[in-house]
């Protein structure tokens, strides 16, 4: 049975609902789903919870489902780059699950790996750690995180063959192998689609047993933050 389909419409059809809890890979703009954000965003599905690193710029990226007002919830480790995801949320219109980055990262490959929790020194007595459970090893207190799994994935790759093998290409490999593995359902775009054995299989990032659905993009690539030196 082919996992590629036609265009992200087409690969999220049956798979969205009111309420999901969505996991995307990338890294402010770097590596992430574009062509299925948009998609979802057009899709008109409301009251999501979303798990990424951040949500995008304003208007680009998971910022235009703030924009939508398609989300309810984010967890996510940073707000700065997006005023629309500060103002919602410092207006009591969005909730937000802050988690540090590396905790955050943690959590969403236990989840893929089945592991319900985890214990960690990070956070240890900010406001992190409030409400949850504390617990001393080798004389040193840690607090339990929670994995996450979420009802779909959406990740951003550079190759894939037809099984859905997945290649990530430098900095854009951030958080979309662990995304991959934590959504029921996970759906990749990638840059090309290879024939199948193209690949070489000590390259494979993420194995297609955890891929279901595939579709081949095209990138705007914004760059988030262009800073370039004066000339003298």
């Amino acid at each position: 049975m082919s996992k590629t389909y036609a265009d992200a419409r087409t690969a999220l059809d049956g798979v969205l609902f009111d309420g999901m809890t969505i996991v995307a890979g990338g890294f402010g703009l770097c590596g992430i789903p574009e062509n299925l954000i948009a998609a979802i965003r057009d899709s008109g599905v409301k009251d999501l919870t979303v798990i990424s690193n951040n949500a995008g710029v304003d208007g680009f990226g998971l910022g235009m489902l703030l924009n939508s007002r398609q989300v309810k919830k984010m967890i996510s480790s940073y707000v700065g780059e997006n005023k629309e995801f500060e103002r919602q949320y410092l207006s009591g219109e969005l909730e937000l699950e802050f988690a540090p980055q590396g905790t955050l990262a943690e959590r969403i490959r236990a989840g893929g790996a089945g592991i319900p929790g985890f214990y960690t020194k990070t956070g240890v007595g900010t406001l992190i750690a409030e409400g949850k459970e504390h617990k001393d090893f080798g004389g040193e207190t840690y607090i339990l995180e929670t994995g996450l799994v979420a009802d779909l994935a959406i990740v951003k790759a550079w190759k894939a063959d037809p099984y859905g093998n997945l290649v990530y290409r430098k900095t854009a490999r951030n958080f979309n192998p662990p995304a991959a593995t934590a959504g029921k359902i996970t759906v990749a775009e990638v840059e090309e689609i290879v024939p199948a054995g193209s690949l070489d299989p000590d390259c494979i990032h993420t194995p297609g047993v955890y891929v279901q659905r595939l579709v081949q993009g095209e990138f705007e690539k914004r760059i988030e933050q262009r800073t370039v030196r004066e000339r003298a």
